[in-house]
């Protein structure tokens, strides 16, 4: 690698870990910024993966190994033309929801949050073995959630002779 390529890998290495960055936050501005920067980024990358700058690939002069790559650079254009278009779309909905709500974070989803403490229950109060992932003690808790321990299974009577 030589000392430009090396400076240019360097710094799609930071605009893509500064876009992750700023994508993670609850600002919508900054979700926006985060994306144009992965936009940059990838940008850059694809530049970088054409190889060092030739000649024009259109003139023809019979000497191909001078020429550079015009398929980098056709990839770029068209990642220039979507990051502008989904950028534009991200703006507009940033712009919509400022107006809606009056801030520019992203609130948190209660019915979400709900659903995931249904699903994951803390494991501070589990009583389960960590590794067979059963109750410990054994067969006292039921195999289906919408059966209670003492009742016997649906479609079934208490015996287990299923009829």
């Amino acid at each position: 690698m030589t000392g430009p390529t090396l400076v240019l890998t360097a710094a799609v290495a930071v605009l893509f870990a500064t876009g992750f960055h700023l994508m993670l936050q609850r600002s919508l501005v900054r979700i926006v910024v985060g994306f144009m920067l992965l936009g940059h980024g990838a940008n850059l990358a694809l530049l970088l993966a054409g190889g060092p700058a030739g000649s024009p690939p259109l003139l023809g002069d019979g000497n191909d190994e001078e020429m550079a790559d015009p398929l980098p650079q056709a990839m770029a254009l068209t990642a220039i033309v979507i990051t502008f278009g989904v950028t534009a779309f991200l703006l507009a909905l940033a712009y919509r929801s400022r107006l809606l709500t009056g801030e520019d974070e992203v609130q948190d989803d209660v019915e979400d949050r709900r659903i995931c403490a249904e699903e994951n229950p803390d494991p501070d109060t589990w009583t389960g073995d960590p590794v067979e992932g059963d109750p410990v003690g054994g067969g006292g808790e039921p195999d289906r959630r919408d059966e209670r321990p003492g009742e016997p299974p649906r479609g079934g009577r208490p015996d287990g002779d299923g009829g």
